[in-house]
């Protein structure tokens, strides 16, 4: 097979879909890869070293997607690169595609087949593919909601730590899955108050064990998501429900009862987002301030530390790369029920049911495909 990786052209995007390694392993395996020039360079990853490894450099990333049988990224494509789908082609990147209703009927008016990162999922439940970038963002999500915070920002000027004398900032996390639990940890560490809400006992009850009293666990029902979030200097959004829109837990006249300058991250932005007044920002103006809260939108967050995350999401994707170079992608499909859940278009079809209901389209799951 022929794998494409193209440069990321999402803004302040430096993430990479392969390493020199990750090259390696697939023209050990018979495949021949293409890597557009400096497609690494927001990584510190230089083209001789994808050259060492065996790569074919291509200077036009328009040659990349029309030559490659499967093209991997990092980030859905925007609309620059719709031009380039063609039917056919394997797309495998976060698609996030219950956000973004224009890519979707993009991908399936030129009958692309898309495997999207974020939707893979093993039996326990786990998304092993979205997991170490949800790591990555919740613990940048305490780092820029210090600054947030800061007065220069439009923040309260508040310090979380606080100092002797001094009582720490209020942090509130909503949801605790992997992007929870990371912000929670580095929340801690800095001494401030935490509060962490989900709708699983079970998982508030294993992070009792993590935590112990350093930090307050809370059933998130309307009450209690309400009291705390008014109560908050920074609140971090972090809901997930795997491959649908994230519901707006958090209102605008919630928003307005926080004190003015407090500071909202919210992490989900990527499904939609956790509140009424989100939306997407970059990282060249990742902040505005509504309703007297300054808010921090950014949809791609891995991306402002591109070499820490480049590694940490090949070490996940790329076995999957191979097992879909090797075996072609029905026949991997076939045979990884995990790997299956990642199809979401197929051939002009819609095959994933809660994109399906975001958008009030049609839906066939694909089985045995």
């Amino acid at each position: 097979m022929r794998i494409g990786v193209p440069k990321e052209i999402k803004t302040r995007e430096g993430r990479v879909a392969m390493t020199p390694v990750g090259v390696r392993t697939l023209v050990h395996h018979g495949h021949e890869v293409l890597v557009e020039r400096s497609a690494g360079m927001g990584s510190c990853i230089f083209d001789a070293a994808f050259e060492q490894a065996g790569a074919r450099m291509i200077d036009r990333t328009e040659e990349i997607w029309a030559d490659a049988d499967m093209v991997v990224k990092v980030k859905e494509p925007i609309d620059l690169e719709y031009e380039r789908l063609r039917e056919g082609l394997i797309l495998f990147t976060y698609l996030h595609l219950a956000a973004n209703e224009m890519l979707t009927r993009e991908l399936l008016a030129r009958k692309v087949t898309g495997i999207a990162y974020e939707t893979i999922q093993l039996d326990d439940g786990s998304l092993p593919l979205l997991a170490p970038m949800s790591a990555v963002a919740g613990r940048l999500a305490i780092q820029v909601g210090c600054t947030c915070l800061e007065t220069i920002h439009g923040g309260k000027g508040i310090l979380l730590s606080g100092v002797p004398g001094v009582r720490p900032g209020r942090v509130t996390i909503i949801g605790a899955g992997v992007s929870g639990l990371n912000a929670a940890h580095l929340a801690v560490g800095l001494g401030a108050q935490v509060t962490i809400l989900d709708i699983n006992q079970k998982r508030l009850n294993y992070l009792e064990d993590i935590f112990h009293s350093r930090a307050v666990l809370l059933m998130a029902n309307a009450g209690n998501v309400e009291e705390s979030v008014i109560n908050a200097d920074l609140v971090i959004g972090s809901v997930l429900i795997p491959g649908a829109q994230t519901p707006h837990l958090i209102t605008r006249d919630l928003l307005r009862r926080m004190e003015p300058g407090s500071a909202f991250v919210d992490i989900a932005i990527d499904q939609g987002g956790c509140a009424e007044t989100s939306r997407p920002t970059t990282h060249d103006n990742p902040t505005y301030v509504e309703e007297g809260i300054v808010h921090y939108c950014v949809a791609n967050m891995p991306g402002a530390v591109p070499r820490t995350s480049t590694y940490a999401l090949t070490n996940v994707t790329m076995p999957y790369v191979v097992e879909l170079a090797d075996k072609g992608w029905e026949q991997a499909l076939k045979e990884d029920l995990p790997l299956s859940k990642g199809l979401n278009v197929f051939r002009g079809t819609l095959t994933n049911r809660k994109v399906a209901e975001a958008f009030k389209m049609e839906c066939t799951e694909m089985r045995g495909v």
